[in-house]
């Protein structure tokens, strides 16, 4: 599932405008609650660390504008479920999940929607 655009606070994926956050998960968008990473908490991974044993190996987070670390608890309770996370700029993300996404790669995509 192809991320084609970011901005104007959304995405266009596999040809769709999805206004706000967003998550992808099994090649699935869906809206994501969080609108600055200063929102976030572990719940709003609740989806990813409920999904279906090896669905998932890596969670990829775009940040917002800007690269940062996303607040502990985060942290800690995907790396307690097992999980891999790489963070980084939401347009990094979405470039990067174009790429693992073409790999084959099981792996959740959650993005801070850009203004």
């Amino acid at each position: 599932m192809p991320i084609e655009a970011i901005g104007r606070g959304g995405f266009r994926v596999a040809g769709v405008w999805r206004p706000g956050s967003l998550l992808i998960l099994s090649d699935a968008p869906s809206s994501w609650r969080p609108e600055r990473l200063a929102d976030l908490g572990v719940d709003d991974f609740a989806p990813v660390l409920e999904a279906e044993a090896g669905a998932v190996e890596l969670v990829l987070l775009g940040a917002g504008p800007v690269q940062a670390m996303p607040p502990r608890p985060v942290r800690e309770a995907l790396r307690a479920a097992g999980l891999g996370l790489e963070f980084m700029a939401t347009e990094a993300a979405a470039k990067l999940h174009n790429v693992l996404s073409s790999e084959g790669r099981r792996f959740a995509t959650a993005l801070i929607a850009l203004p």
